[in-house]
C-alpha cells in the first residue's frame, strides 16, 4: 500500500495539471469531437447558459435602445415645439416678411450680412423645392386649406400632409399661406425637427465617449434639449439646433475617429453657421489625447483650413448683399451690465405655454449655471475640462463685442461643455444616492 501511494503521488507530481485542463478544455474537446459531447455533460451544458445569456443581454440592449429612441424623439419634439412656438422660422417682424434675418429673405439669399452666411437649411430647402413636381406643391398648397378646402375633404388628404404639413397649415404665419414659400418653409420646418433630434443622439455618443454611464448621457443629452428653448432668450432661429448637432457631433468623432473623418462635419457646420470655424481649435485636447502633438496640431489646422474655406465661399458669394460682417454690441453690453439686475431689457416672453415677464440672465438663472459649473467642474474630464477652457476664452470675449446683450444661444461653443457638466451632476447625484443607501443598509 505504501509503495502504491508513492506511485501515486510520483505520476502526479510527473504530469502537472495543464492550464487547459478543466471544464473550458472539456467544452472544446466536446466541440471538436461529437462522440464525446454525451460523456461531459457539464461542457455540454456550459454553451447552452451562455447562449441564453446571450439572448437576454441582446434583449436588453434592443430594449433600451428603442426606449432611447422614443425618448429622444419626444424630447426633440417637446424642444422644437417650445422653439417654434416662441419664435417660428422667424417669418415676420413687425408685420413685415422682410428683415434682415427674417425666413423670406434667407432663403431668397437676400438677408443681410452676416445672417445670409447660414445657408446650409435655405440652400437645400431651395435644393429640394426645385425638385419637387409642381402638381404635388400645387395639390399640398390646396390640402392646406387656404383655397378654402373644407376640413372634412382635407382628411382625406395623403399621409405625407398629416405627417409633416398639418401643423404647418395651422399656422398663422402669413409666409406659409403665400404659394411661393410654402413647400420650402415646410422643408426647413421639417430639417429643423432633425437637427433637433439628431442633435440628442450626438450628445447622447459624445457623453458615452467622455466616459459617462449610458443612463447618465442619455438623461443629460435629454435635459439640454429641452433647455434650449430657454436658451433662446432675446432670439432664436431655424439654425440654432443645426449648429448645436454639429457641436456636439464634432467632440464625440475627437473623441473616437482620427481628426480626417471631421472635415465634412466642419465644412457643414461652418455652412450652417460661420462661428464654428472659431470652435474647432477647442477639439485640439480631444485630438491629442489619443495622437501626437504634431498630429493633433496638424489635423485642427487642416479643419481649420477647410471651415476657412467654406466662410471665404460664402462670403464671396454674399458680398453685396447689406449689413456687415459682423455686428458690434460691445457698447449695448456695457449699458445693460450697468444697469443689471435691474436691466433694460426686460420682455415678455413665453416658453413652453408659460408666459412671464423674464429678464436675459436674470439672477435666478445665473445662479443655477454657476452652481452647476462649480458642482460638476471637478468631475469632468481633463480634456474635456481644457476643451471647456479654450471656448470660454474664445466664447466670452466674442459675445461681449459682437452678440446682443441676453442671448444666451450665442455662449454656443460651451453647450457641449455644459451637457458633460450636466451628466456629471447626475453622475455626482447617483453615487451620492448609492452610497446613502449602502450606509442605511449597512
Amino acid at each position: 500500500m505504501d509503495i502504491k501511494l508513492r506511485i501515486e503521488q510520483k505520476t502526479d507530481v510527473s504530469t502537472p495539471k495543464r492550464p487547459d485542463d478543466g471544464p473550458d478544455s472539456r467544452i472544446r474537446i466536446a466541440n471538436m469531437n461529437p462522440t464525446a459531447a454525451g460523456s461531459l455533460q457539464f461542457g455540454a451544458g456550459r454553451p447552452r447558459r451562455l447562449a441564453k445569456m446571450t439572448r437576454k443581454a441582446f434583449a436588453s440592449r434592443l430594449y433600451y435602445r428603442v426606449c432611447c429612441f422614443a425618448l429622444f424623439f419626444l424630447a426633440a419634439a417637446a424642444s422644437f415645439n417650445g422653439f417654434y412656438d416662441k419664435w417660428n422660422l422667424r417669418d415676420t417682424l413687425n408685420g413685415s416678411t422682410q428683415g434682415t434675418y427674417l425666413f423670406e429673405p434667407m432663403v431668397d439669399g437676400t438677408a443681410a450680412r452676416p445672417f445670409v452666411y447660414r445657408q446650409l437649411l435655405p440652400m437645400l430647402a431651395n435644393w429640394i423645392d426645385a425638385r419637387i413636381p409642381e402638381q404635388t406643391k400645387d395639390l399640398l398648397f390646396a390640402q392646406s386649406g387656404f383655397h378654402g378646402v373644407p376640413i372634412f375633404e382635407r382628411d382625406r388628404a395623403p399621409l405625407l400632409y398629416h405627417l409633416f404639413f398639418s401643423q404647418i397649415a395651422q399656422s398663422n404665419s402669413v409666409v406659409v399661406r403665400d404659394r411661393k414659400y410654402f413647400m420650402r418653409y415646410a422643408i426647413v420646418y421639417v430639417l429643423t425637427f432633425l437637427f433637433a433630434w439628431i442633435s440628442v443622439y450626438a450628445m447622447y455618443l459624445a457623453g458615452r465617449s467622455a466616459g459617462y454611464s449610458p443612463a447618465v448621457a442619455a438623461l443629460a443629452a435629454v435635459a439640454m434639449i429641452l433647455l434650449m428653448p430657454c436658451f433662446m432668450r432675446v432670439g432664436g432661429y431655424f439654425y440654432d439646433y443645426p449648429e448645436l448637432a454639429f457641436l456636439a457631433l464634432a467632440v464625440w468623432m475627437a473623441y473616437r475617429f482620427n481628426w480626417w473623418w471631421i472635415v465634412p462635419v466642419a465644412a457643414l457646420a461652418t455652412w450652417n453657421k460661420e462661428s464654428f470655424l472659431l470652435f474647432i481649435p477647442t477639439l485640439y485636447p480631444i485630438l491629442r489625447r489619443k495622437s501626437s502633438r504634431l498630429s493633433a496640431l496638424a489635423g485642427t489646422g487642416v479643419l481649420g483650413i477647410c471651415s476657412a474655406v467654406v466662410y471665404f465661399l460664402l462670403r464671396v458669394r454674399y458680398r453685396h448683399n447689406p449689413g456687415q460682417t459682423v455686428q458690434l454690441h460691445f457698447t449695448d453690453h456695457l449699458g445693460y451690465l450697468l444697469s443689471w439686475p435691474g436691466s433694460s431689457y426686460p420682455f415678455e416672453e413665453t416658453t413652453y405655454g408659460l408666459t412671464v415677464m423674464i429678464v436675459a440672465f436674470d439672477l435666478l438663472s445665473l445662479v443655477l449655471i454657476v452652481w452647476t459649473v462649480w458642482r460638476g467642474w471637478p468631475k469632468l474630464p481633463q480634456v474635456i475640462q481644457r476643451h471647456g477652457q479654450i471656448a470660454a476664452v474664445i466664447n466670452f470675449p466674442l459675445y461681449l463685442f459682437f452678440c446682443v446683450p441676453g442671448e444666451i444661444r450665442d455662449l454656443s461653443m460651451l453647450f457641449v461643455t455644459f451637457f458633460l457638466l450636466l451628466a456629471a451632476n447626475l453622475t455626482r447625484w447617483i453615487d451620492e444616492g448609492a452610497g446613502a443607501v449602502a450606509r442605511q443598509s449597512a
